[in-house]
């Protein structure tokens, strides 16, 4: 059973190298840029009107939808803000070095103008349904917005696969690994597969409620964890204040000066910079939409830009922290334990901060990112197994999706990630089609709504 385990990791792992060589790179973050340049900076010029969305200025309760802009962003952050923000962040600067990081800056820059576009797409192309629930996302945009119904039905295949992994056993696995370290006994395989049980039951316990369930205990826990975590950040931060723009200058000069990195490092950086980017604020895969698509308005603009904070607040703000707190306390490169990657690099890191207290908040904190990532998933999941197999497959796949919470806290962490970086990448092929096919579109919508919003205003 190892033999076979220790083979499948290698064997998963060469192909999500080569999955994530540089023409995927260049796509992704090309596709970002070119909606950047397109949709004229959105991600700068309509930030202040973001903010102002979540708050609430602009909801009417007439509008058609299930959640408000809020809920809507708290369930799509749900599961962004998650293991990609401790695990991710630490498995980047592991593999890649400090120099990841700002490749991650960069996917997220460039991913709020992708994450802008394919949300407001999915509201846009949008069905509802006799029962008063509503179903969108990229598998929608490209049946009823380009009239590819192969191509959704593909995009929806590859989200249901991703969803066991990129949503599911990535998160159990890392909630095992970062509870490991605190407590030693919770490694030993009994006791992951007991926690994986427990973890397995809650979940259940949520998502048999679907997106109105999942949206209200997602808007209770991602302001209460995300607070908790980046107060714990914020005070290593502040308690070592004088070491912040060396740790900028290591993460800047790693990630782009040949001479400081050394060989193959810039292209390791940038490998799993751009790749940890990704899982982290999930820009350019095409699962938000499908969140967003619930929300209650009637300008399909008006969620786009709600939805472009997401990796803003996930990867600007929270990964960054993350990443000065470990290059800070000096867990990288030599100085690292080699044994730890992952989330027990971020609890290592911030007990050498705050000392077991530290060790603590991400153990605690990972617990509840993980499981607000793993009841997110599963409506992404949901929708997806709805549009492949009609209403009936929704039950199936929420039992299935429960059970494999207690698989991924038992399996290998290394061939988890292997996994879900597969999956990522087989989704966002035929969501960043729909999205440069349909810029024009998305283009002329938000014009209309800057003169709309431009005349109130005056």
């Amino acid at each position: 059973m190892d033999s076979l385990l220790i083979n499948l990791t290698a064997w998963t792992g060469t192909i999500a190298g080569y999955f994530w060589g540089v023409p995927s790179i260049i796509f992704l973050v090309g596709t970002g840029l070119y909606l950047t340049i397109k949709m004229r900076f959105i991600q700068f010029r309509g930030l202040k009107h973001a903010f102002q969305l979540v708050g609430g200025k602009y909801d009417k309760k007439s509008d058609p939808g299930e959640v408000t802009h809020f809920q809507a962003l708290s369930t799509a952050l749900s599961a962004t803000i998650g293991t990609g923000n401790i695990a991710g962040v630490a498995t980047a600067i592991a593999f890649g070095g400090p120099g990841a990081v700002f490749w991650m800056w960069i996917t997220a820059v460039v991913g709020m103008a992708t994450k802008f576009t394919s949300c407001t797409l999915a509201l846009k192309y949008r069905e509802y349904h006799q029962d008063g629930s509503i179903s969108g996302g990229p598998m929608y945009t490209l049946k009823n917005g380009l009239h590819m119904p192969k191509m959704g039905m593909a995009f929806a295949i590859f989200t249901l696969i991703a969803s066991f992994g990129i949503g599911n056993m990535v998160q159990a696995n890392s909630v095992a690994d970062g509870l490991g370290y605190i407590f030693p006994l919770v490694a030993e395989d009994d006791h992951r597969l007991y926690l994986g049980v427990i973890l397995a039951m809650l979940v259940g316990l949520v998502i048999i409620g679907g997106i109105k369930r999942i949206a209200k205990v997602a808007s209770r826990i991602v302001p209460f964890m995300a607070v908790i975590y980046c107060g714990a950040a914020l005070l290593i931060l502040i308690l070592n204040i004088e070491k912040i723009p060396s740790a900028f200058a290591t993460i800047i000069n790693l990630a782009l000066n040949p001479y400081a990195a050394g060989g193959g490092a810039i292209g390791a950086a940038i490998q799993y910079g751009v790749a940890r980017g990704v899982f982290s604020n999930e820009a350019g895969l095409g699962s938000a939409p499908m969140a967003h698509a619930a929300a209650q308005t009637s300008e399909p603009v008006r969620e786009g830009l709600v939805a472009m904070l997401g990796p803003f607040i996930d990867t600007i703000i929270i990964c960054t922290m993350t990443a000065l707190v470990i290059v800070i306390m000096g867990a990288w490169g030599e100085a690292r334990p080699e044994a730890l990657k992952g989330a027990a690099l971020s609890a290592y890191a911030f007990e050498q901060g705050l000392g077991k207290f530290g060790g603590w908040v991400v153990g605690i904190g990972l617990m509840f990112f993980a499981f607000s990532t793993i009841i997110a998933w599963s409506y992404y999941g949901d929708r997806s197994a709805e549009f492949i197999f009609g209403k009936r497959a929704i039950l199936p796949y929420r039992i299935a999706y429960t059970v494999l919470v207690v698989v991924g806290a038992y399996v290998p962490l290394q061939l988890v990630w292997n996994f879900a970086d597969i999956a990522n990448i087989l989704m966002a092929v035929p969501n960043l089609i729909s999205l440069i096919l349909l810029a024009g579109l998305v283009k002329k919508l938000s014009d209309k709504y800057d003169d709309k919003t431009h005349d109130k205003n005056k």
